[in-house]
């Protein structure tokens, strides 16, 4: 018999994180709220449900990931993610009909991001069994980390394009990356020699044996993540409503997405040292006291500040609960029963940016959306608090906890 070329899991990382990088732009929608006020004629409640729209795309690609991550090999996954992506972009960016930019953006985009960024994150934690917390993590931040880069591209590709082109200029570059993207990917994938496990029928039926914690990870998750996707989704608006210029907005949107990445790597690095439980509470903690800063009469250079720290928090969260998910069901189980955890997140990508546009055209502030945000980052303490004392695995670090 042939002997198995030796396997990179490093190799299988980059890939990971370079398609993470690029799909996580994303979460730079924001700046492409006021233009697209102007193109689609029609205001910003919606607006924001085409990026609701994307993130119920990706969730349900998510869902069903375990389905998919098997049955192709992985470098001809992550480059098919790839080409969709950029074919949805590329057709949004070229329409002014809000249904065809809709199918584009929601569906095709976020479709496709949510089969690359669930697909790396379950291949990165196979590849590196010894710091599934350091892969999980890093490959979560550069997601943010795609976020972070996209709002100066795309605001490079407005300028350029001006008032009537400025979309299309923008998403059209957008495409080029995410094509080159995918065949850089293809090509690290291909080196690496890793291959996808998927999950065992024995280890499957685990996943039916604890419905009450499956329950309070997904109450958990989705009230951490409510804050974070309002603030994303609305970050140039919030800021420029306490009166910031358009380049600070814009600044402000980065420096959010940077708060974003930070903590997805911090995260992933504490997860292998620190207890899950204790990270599950103290996470939205952090998030709840930036939001009560928020609410007051701040500059809009202190209000940034304050958004930013929710955008860690929200980077670490995101982060840390598939690795709340791994320590409990184990690897081979992991990457179905965080499709189903992550359908809490989908819910919440569909109600916070939408409440935020709602709440803005109807007030012309955003005072109610920061306050729902923090109401739901307070229950997030609650159930990961009831988390931790239900469930023994979470009291330990990733690397010593057994499932």
């Amino acid at each position: 018999m042939k002997a198995l070329p030796p396997q990179k899991p490093t190799l299988c990382l980059l890939a990971a994180i370079t398609l993470t990088t690029v799909l996580g732009s994303i979460h730079a929608f924001s700046v492409f709220l006021m233009p697209f006020e102007t193109l689609l004629q029609t205001g910003r409640t919606q607006i924001s449900l085409i990026y609701s729209g994307a993130l119920i795309c990706l969730t349900i690609s998510v869902l069903l990931g375990h389905r998919i991550y098997p049955r192709l090999a992985p470098p001809t996954l992550g480059l098919i993610a790839c080409l969709v992506a950029a074919t949805g972009i590329v057709i949004a960016g070229n329409s002014d009909s809000f249904w065809i930019v809709a199918f584009g953006y929601s569906v095709l985009f976020g479709a496709a991001n949510g089969i690359g960024y669930g697909f790396s994150l379950q291949i990165s934690a196979q590849a590196m069994p010894q710091k599934q917390g350091f892969a999980m993590g890093t490959v979560t931040a550069f997601y943010a980390l795609g976020a972070t880069l996209a709002p100066s591209i795309f605001s490079y590709g407005l300028a350029q394009g001006g008032p009537q082109n400025g979309v299309s200029v923008a998403m059209n570059i957008a495409g080029i990356i995410f094509v080159c993207a995918g065949v850089l990917a293809w090509i690290l994938l291909r080196q690496s020699g890793i291959s996808f496990k998927p999950e065992t029928t024995t280890e499957s039926a685990v996943l039916q044996s604890n419905r009450v914690v499956q329950t309070l990870l997904w109450i958990g998750f989705g009230s951490g993540s409510l804050a974070g996707l309002m603030i994303l989704g609305h970050a140039t608006g919030i800021i420029q409503a306490a009166g910031a210029s358009i380049t600070m907005s814009v600044v402000g949107a980065m420096m959010i997405a940077l708060g974003n990445m930070v903590g997805g790597l911090l995260a992933g690095v504490l997860a292998d040292r620190v207890r899950i439980g204790l990270l599950l509470i103290l996470l939205p903690l952090i998030s709840t006291i930036a939001l009560t800063l928020a609410l007051n009469d701040l500059s809009a250079l202190l209000l940034l500040g304050a958004l930013t720290v929710v955008g860690f928090s929200y980077g670490a969260i995101i982060a840390v609960y598939p690795i709340a998910v791994l320590a409990i069901f184990g690897s081979a189980s992991s990457s179905r029963i965080y499709g189903r955890i992550f359908t809490a997140w989908g819910f919440v990508g569909l109600l916070g940016p939408w409440l935020g546009g709602y709440f803005f055209d109807s007030s012309g502030q955003y005072s109610l959306a920061i306050s729902a945000a923090l109401v739901s980052s307070l229950l997030s303490i609650l159930v990961a608090y009831m988390l931790a004392k239900k469930t023994p695995h979470l009291n330990h670090k990733l690397g010593t906890s057994s499932a």
